[in-house]
């Protein structure tokens, strides 16, 4: 639902736009903090970073992205977002798939023991 968010223990996330097969979010990344490395069965993924450095993990590959430079994840690709900076972490993600639920989450590894 747009307008939608939600605090986690690493930052917090909002729902800028949503429609038949897709949802865009803004995610926020506190410095010094990373996402669970995860997958999802019924969604693509593409991140665009709009402030502040990313280190990524996809695949077991570190990726890193600045302001501006964007990162694709496949469905059932493992992927992780990570802020191993000073300063915050945004980023904007665009969900493309037929289900785009917050429970198609497969945690493979998670900081917070979720």
């Amino acid at each position: 639902m747009i307008g939608e968010s939600d605090t986690r223990p690493w930052g917090a996330w909002y729902v800028l736009d949503e429609g038949v097969g897709y949802k865009v979010k803004r995610i926020d990344v506190n410095p010094h903090s990373r996402l669970s490395y995860q997958t999802h069965e019924h969604r693509a993924e593409h991140w665009v970073v709009v402030s502040g450095r990313a280190t990524c993990v996809v695949d077991g590959a570190t990726v890193v992205a600045d302001p501006g430079e964007s990162i694709d994840i496949a469905v059932g690709q493992a992927h992780r977002i990570g802020n191993n900076e000073d300063q915050p972490l945004s980023i904007v993600e665009v969900q493309r798939g037929d289900y785009l639920g917050e429970d198609d989450i497969v945690r493979l590894e998670d900081d917070y023991d979720r």
